[in-house]
């Protein structure tokens, strides 16, 4: 299932800030590799991760893997939080109306002893 893959990409860190680091410009494997202190191998796998997620995607320039950052990867992690943010809206909009009752109630109450 893509978004099982998706998620598991973003869930170590240093994948996360490989992505971060795509955000800015597209990186051959080697330039990734000079901005953490992990071997080449681990880089390879993590992009490999990245990859498999959907979340990057790579292509031959010449003798150079390109690693492209594919943002409409997270559009998947997007559309199931958002699934989500309705609970959050429902529950906050209940919040509210509790809070206001209850200012309501405590300003009858202070015009009743006044």
């Amino acid at each position: 299932m893509h978004i099982q893959e998706t998620f598991k990409a973003l869930a170590d860190p240093t994948r996360r800030e490989i992505l971060m680091h795509l955000s800015r410009q597209e990186m051959t494997i080697g330039e990734v590799t000079e901005r953490f202190e992990i071997t080449r191998a681990a880089v390879k796998k993590h992009l490999n991760i990245l990859e498999e997620g959907q979340l990057i995607s790579v292509h031959a320039q010449g003798r150079e893997r390109i690693n492209r950052l594919e943002a409409q990867g997270l559009s998947v992690v997007s559309d199931w939080i958002g699934y989500f943010d309705q609970f959050w809206d429902q529950r906050l909009g209940a919040l509210k109306t509790v809070v206001e009752d209850a200012e309501k109630a405590k300003r009858n109450s202070i015009k009743g002893k006044v």
